[in-house]
């Protein structure tokens, strides 16, 4: 039996791990889904905040995955399928192009183990509008591919905003087959379900280029350390991330503040603190957190931004507002 398999695209912070966790939480009991996340950094955020979901979970990090759609996210794809998942969601990091994995996916390697579905990508209307966006490759191969586009982030939109949306969606050729405005990254679990239209071949991946890293399995902390920085660029991003023993601890209320005040554009982390272990989001200035019940984890920590950023500077600080 071939496992249904849903990729879900969208831009930096658009809100893709969100709609995820929320796809999780209404799936059926007696289902087992299995998740393949894909980060342009190298430490594996999202795979940590899922984590708390009783999903499977397999990560390949440091940069896109639709670069290294060759042995390290077949040997992902293909760990996660000999646990004979009900469902297999991909989400590939919010800087790539999901051409070639969606290729992967349906070539004769996996034709025979997955069912492809409808590819999901989320987009925050607002984008629609700004020329950053509007020029940036990524951005339009995501929506390209889609079969179906969410517009996330409603509640913090304008009427004209919503506007573009319909407007965008109207005009696109071939037609997408479903497409809504919703809010905190929830639409209907059923929408997995809907049939692929998009049809991939050779001529239908873009050449482009990357800076990444050298792929590794997994960035792990030496047990020597207590904590260790990596960096990575490209697509004109640049990132650094931290992992910090689970024996060090932040104070909230410092971290919540620091974290406030920097200019990056996507900030994200799972942090252990005083008052517990949360996870921080910030994007363009906007900042989220929730408390998650992980015990004993290693606190991680990525900025991704478009200028490279002062990175010893902001180590110094994390050390200052740390009990290490």
């Amino acid at each position: 039996m071939k496992i249904p398999t849903n990729i879900i695209t969208g831009f930096l912070g658009t809100g893709k791990t969100t709609a995820i966790l929320n796809l999780l939480k209404d799936k059926p009991e007696n289902e087992n889904w299995a998740v393949l996340v894909n980060e342009f950094g190298e430490i594996g955020i999202d795979g940590a905040i899922l984590t708390d979901s009783g999903a499977m979970i397999k990560e390949v990090p440091g940069g896109c995955m639709c670069c290294t759609a060759g042995v390290p996210t077949s040997v992902a794809i293909t760990t996660l399928l000999r646990q004979n998942p009900d469902r297999l969601i991909i989400e590939p990091t919010g800087l790539g192009h999901p051409h070639k994995i969606l290729s992967l996916l349906t070539s004769n390697q996996f034709k025979d183990y997955i069912d492809v579905r409808a590819t999901i990508a989320l987009v925050d209307p607002r984008n629609l509008t700004d020329q950053k966006y509007l020029d940036n490759n990524n951005f339009n191969d995501q929506l390209d591919i889609a079969d179906i586009v969410i517009g996330n982030k409603v509640d913090q939109c304008s009427d004209a905003d919503k506007d573009v949306f319909q407007q965008w969606v109207a005009i696109q050729q071939p037609p997408k087959v479903d497409s809504m405005l919703v809010s905190n990254g929830s639409f209907p679990p059923a929408l997995l379900d809907t049939q692929r239209t998009r049809l991939t071949d050779s001529a239908d991946i873009a050449h482009h280029h990357h800076e990444h890293a050298e792929m590794e399995p997994q960035f792990q902390l030496p047990p020597n350390q207590k904590f260790i920085r990596k960096e990575n660029k490209g697509q004109g991003y640049f990132s650094c991330g931290w992992i910090f023993g689970p024996e060090i601890t932040f104070n909230f209320d410092m971290m919540f503040s620091m974290l406030s005040d920097l200019t990056a554009e996507r900030v994200k982390g799972v942090i252990n603190t005083d008052k517990g272990c949360f996870a921080f989001n910030v994007n363009n200035g906007v900042m989220s957190f929730n408390e998650m019940t992980l015990e004993g984890f290693e606190t991680r920590l990525e900025v991704i931004d478009s200028q490279l950023m002062p990175w010893e500077q902001l180590e110094e600080v994390l050390i200052k507002i740390s009990n290490i």
